[in-house]
């Protein structure tokens, strides 16, 4: 089952951010994945298959 992501998801992630978040918003979807903390508000990019190896879950499919 490949994880699945679209624009503007909420994602759990499986390491935290340094501020102590690990929800992230997805803001940008292509070769790369640009993600935004939910709780401090900075950028992180990443290419697509980093993204899906640290992805945990979707939070806004699972809120369906």
């Amino acid at each position: 089952m490949e994880k699945e992501f679209k624009l503007d998801d909420i994602i759990l992630m499986k390491k935290q951010h340094p501020c102590g978040n690990d929800l992230f918003r997805v803001i940008r979807v292509g070769a790369d994945v640009k993600i935004k903390c939910e709780e401090c508000g900075r950028n992180i990019m990443m290419p697509r298959i980093d993204f899906k190896k640290r992805m945990k879950k979707n939070m806004t499919e699972e809120q369906k």
